[in-house]
């Protein structure tokens, strides 16, 4: 493995009235193949002791990616590069949640979706050997089952499938829900491990997704969820978010706050575009927000 004396963690550079962005850099140690189009990149190194791990199972990084021609070397400086390097060559972000944390071995699992060629992400995941390096920032947490709800209300697509997973490990033995996820075909179902009291449901697609050929949102409206203290978890496509935030929030009367309910990607979008839409009403999933 490649010597990591000069991986120390690092900010992204001190900048007045801003916090202080901790960049941690890893490895690959190995890669699974654990469906079709789902990759699994198993990363560590000497850094991870000095990793600051959330309590939650919505354990998010956010992984820097730059032009590997430009020859930048990770830690990034940040700050640095914003003075020298025109906005589009600067090191890109993307949120992943953190699979599975393996304390033992001292190994975070980082479950991504490939889609061939698109993006900058997955083609990353599935070309990455031992030893290649990668550099992000958190983690941070959104979510986490909690033990004293009625019900837990879990929903999504690909995107969201290593977010479910987790949560369905994390919690309570004791725990009563239901767990609506959609993927492509039975191919690219994954083994999950869930209490006795929380149903699991596939839906196939049949093919990449379309507006048409989703299945998600139609799934949900049949659910009929039980009085009580119900939460929530629902990530993927922004259309079918805000149809889903509509559901429950207008049509149901469910309380919005407490929610996690969000959009991982958008159809029709790259990455960078559904990124810089956030910032606008279009990207929003609630419409007063």
């Amino acid at each position: 493995m490649p010597n990591q004396a000069n991986a120390s963690p690092s900010s992204s550079g001190p900048t007045k009235g801003r916090k202080r962005r901790v960049q941690s850099v890893l490895e690959v140690i190995r890669t699974e193949q654990l469906t079709p189009h789902m990759v699994r990149v198993v990363l560590g190194g000497d850094q991870f002791e000095a990793i600051e791990f959330k309590d939650g199972t919505d354990q998010y990084i956010k992984l820097l990616f730059a032009d590997p021609a430009l020859g930048l070397e990770r830690p990034y400086d940040m700050e640095e590069l914003r003075e020298r390097l025109p906005a589009e060559q600067m090191p890109v972000q993307r949120t992943y949640t953190i699979r599975h944390i393996d304390w033992g071995h001292q190994h975070i699992w980082v479950d991504f979706v490939i889609h061939g060629d698109e993006g900058v992400a997955g083609p990353w995941a599935a070309a990455a050997q031992p030893g290649d390096r990668i550099s992000f920032f958190g983690p941070g947490v959104g979510y986490t089952p909690r033990p004293e709800a009625d019900f837990h209300l879990l929903a999504g697509d690909e995107a969201a499938l290593p977010a479910i997973a987790a949560a369905l490990e994390g919690m309570a033995e004791e725990a009563r829900g239901v767990a609506v996820i959609e993927v492509r075909d039975a191919s690219e179902e994954v083994p999950l491990t869930a209490p006795t009291g929380v149903e699991v449901q596939w839906l196939h697609r049949g093919g990449d997704f379309t507006p048409e050929s989703t299945l998600l949102t139609d799934r949900l409206l049949t659910l009929e969820l039980p009085e009580g203290d119900v939460q929530v978890f629902i990530h993927g496509e922004r259309e079918q978010m805000k149809r889903i935030r509509k559901l429950l929030v207008q049509d149901w009367g469910m309380a919005r706050k407490g929610m996690s309910l969000s959009a991982y990607w958008a159809y029709g979008r790259i990455e960078d575009q559904f990124q810089a839409e956030k910032k606008t009403a279009l990207g929003k999933i609630d419409p007063e927000g």
